[in-house]
C-alpha cells in the first residue's frame, strides 16, 4: 500500500506578512520570487505543493506559474486561515 506524500506548504505572501504570522511547517516563498527560486528549493516537479496566501488570489497566480514551469501536483489552498483549519496547522505569531 502506498501513501500520498504530504504536500509542502508554501506561503506566497510577503516576508513581512510571513514574519507577522505563518503556518507551522510552511516555507515563505513570495509570489514575486517564486519563479526564480522554486527549482532551487523544490527540484522535484512531482512534489505535492500546497500554496496559500491571505485570500487565495496570489496563490492562484503562483499555482498557474508553477504549472507552466512543469510542476504537476500544485494546489491553491486559498487563504492561510482556510489551510490552517483544513490541515489542523498551528499558526505561529511573530
Amino acid at each position: 500500500m502506498t501513501t500520498a506524500a504530504a504536500p509542502l506548504l508554501i506561503d506566497v505572501r510577503s516576508e513581512g506578512e510571513y514574519a507577522a504570522a505563518h503556518l507551522e511547517g510552511s516555507i515563505c516563498l513570495p509570489l514575486a520570487d517564486i519563479g526564480a527560486r522554486i527549482e532551487q528549493l523544490v527540484p522535484d516537479k512531482q512534489q505535492p505543493l500546497l500554496l496559500f496566501c491571505a485570500s487565495g488570489v496570489r496563490s492562484d497566480m503562483a499555482m498557474r506559474l508553477l504549472q507552466s514551469l512543469g510542476y504537476s501536483q500544485v494546489e491553491n489552498g486559498g487563504g492561510a486561515g482556510q489551510v490552517a483549519m483544513r490541515l489542523g496547522c498551528a499558526v505561529v505569531r511573530g
